[in-house]
């Protein structure tokens, strides 16, 4: 059962710098310590941490995002680029490790909210995030309800590659991520043809914005930041969409109107995403629909958007 969403609200208005909230989970392997909680109780689960406090917790599948994020920080700068904070239902004690194992990872984390079981989705504004990652679905949806960017990160997915170590890649996900469910909505009501005419006669009309839309702006001032300065990181983007000619005008005009450039776009028509995106190797990929991220997983780190006609509470 969802908890009870906030109202939907405007996130804080646009920093200089980018604040990535993420949770233990989805910055670190903690499966094992999980499946004690689950089969315990917190107690059992805190001591277990206490034990390990001195064992660096393995990679999480959204370790080599943050790290690299966190590269277009230089030391000859003004200000930090990108912050990463952790937001965590993790008890104070078991942060204690997450802390020490950012710290054995080389990643520079200093900020954390540990709330012992409760939603921690409400500090989200106070922190400023553009971002949050979370294994947690419920935690997701209300994040989404209350305008951030949200994905539910998928622990069993394919950790990134190392082809590409001075260079980001996200890929997303258009209709309900990047944006609105709108033209979905027509897809589902009344089948493929319907849609394909909905698009082609509303092509030159920008798409209302999905919930990614402010991350996606966030990763466009990074990278125009980063290309003014000293900083060898790069950012490279990946529209992968199951939207086919004629449909595909409209999405790339949308993001023109934007003024928004991505770097790779991917009209897939139905294809199975998954075997594209390991061409494309991201650090991240984002989906509204489970099964196109189920897919995707098994080829790359994956995180469902809980947002659009296709979410289910």
């Amino acid at each position: 059962m969802s908890p009870s969403a906030p109202p939907a609200a405007t996130p804080p208005a646009a920093p200089e710098k980018l604040v990535v909230a993420i949770s233990s989970r989805a910055l670190f392997d903690f499966e094992e310590e999980n499946r004690v909680f689950e089969t315990a109780d917190d107690t059992a689960y805190m001591q277990l941490q206490l034990e390990r406090l001195d064992v660096p917790a393995p990679p999480g599948v959204a370790l080599q995002l943050v790290r690299k994020l966190l590269a277009f920080n230089t030391s000859d700068a003004e200000r930090d680029r990108v912050e990463v904070v952790l937001l965590s239902r993790n008890d104070p004690v078991s942060g204690l490790r997450v802390f020490r194992s950012a710290r054995h990872h080389a990643t520079a984390i200093e900020r954390g909210v540990f709330t012992r079981g409760r939603p921690p989705y409400h500090y989200l504004r106070a922190l400023g995030a553009r971002l949050f990652l979370s294994t947690n679905p419920d935690d997701v949806r209300a994040a989404l309800a209350a305008g951030f960017p949200a994905a539910q990160v998928y622990p069993q997915s394919v950790h990134a590659g190392q082809a590409h170590p001075h260079e980001v890649r996200i890929a997303f996900d258009g209709d309900a991520v990047l944006f609105s469910d709108e033209a979905e909505r027509v897809y589902q009501r009344k089948g493929l043809p319907a849609f394909t005419r909905h698009e082609a006669s509303k092509a030159t009309l920008p798409l209302p914005p999905g919930p990614f839309k402010p991350l996606l702006e966030a990763l466009h001032r990074l990278q125009n930041a980063a290309s003014t300065g000293a900083v060898a990181m790069r950012l490279r983007t990946a529209l992968v969409t199951a939207r086919s000619a004629p449909a595909h005008e409209r999405a790339i005009r949308t993001l023109m109107s934007w003024n928004i450039a991505i770097d790779e776009a991917m009209f897939l028509g139905g294809l199975d995403k998954g075997p594209f995106l390991r061409e494309f190797q991201p650090d991240f990929f984002f989906d509204d629909q489970i099964g196109h991220v189920e897919s995707a997983a098994r080829h790359v780190p994956a995180g469902r958007v809980h947002s659009g006609v296709h979410d289910k509470a």
